[in-house]
C-alpha cells in the first residue's frame, strides 16, 4: 500500500504519528477487503442461510472501514473529534465482525482469515486512538 508514502508527502505538520496512522490505514483497508471477500464467499456456501448474520456483519464492517480509511487519509482542516469517533466505530465493527467470523472459522477458512484481519484492524485502530488521547 502507499499510505506511508502518501503521508510522507503531506506538506504540513500533522498532529498524528505518521507511522501509526499509516499502519492503521493499511490495516483498515485490508480489513475492508477481507470483509467484502468473506461476505461474497459466505454467499457461495451451501449453508448460506446459516451465514446471513455473518454476511451482514462483514458488509457493515467493510463500510465502516471504508469511511474510516478515507477520513484518516485527509488532514487539511483535520478534526480530531471526527477521527476519534470513526476509530471507535471501526473498533466496534471489527470486534463484532471478528466475533461473528470466529464462530464459523472452524468450518469456513474465509471466516478464519477475515476474523484475523478484523482483530489486526481493531488493534491498529486502538493503537492510533490511544496515541490521540
Amino acid at each position: 500500500m502507499r499510505a506511508t508514502e502518501m503521508l510522507q508527502t503531506y506538506p504540513k505538520t500533522m498532529n498524528l504519528d505518521r507511522e501509526l496512522l499509516a499502519g492503521a490505514i493499511e490495516a483498515i483497508v485490508g480489513c475492508s477487503q477481507a470483509c467484502t471477500a468473506c461476505a461474497d464467499a459466505c454467499l457461495s456456501e451451501d449453508s448460506v442461510a446459516d451465514l446471513r448474520k455473518c454476511v451482514r456483519t462483514n458488509l457493515d464492517c467493510a463500510d465502516v472501514c471504508d469511511a474510516t480509511s478515507r477520513v484518516l487519509s485527509r488532514h487539511t482542516g483535520y478534526d480530531a473529534n471526527i477521527s476519534r469517533a470513526l476509530l471507535e466505530a471501526c473498533i466496534a465493527a471489527c470486534r463484532a465482525c471478528g466475533d461473528e467470523c470466529e464462530q464459523h472459522a472452524s468450518m469456513h477458512e474465509h471466516c478464519r482469515v477475515c476474523a484475523e484481519a478484523c482483530r489486526a484492524c481493531e488493534a491498529a485502530c486502538q493503537d492510533l486512538l490511544s496515541s490521540m488521547s
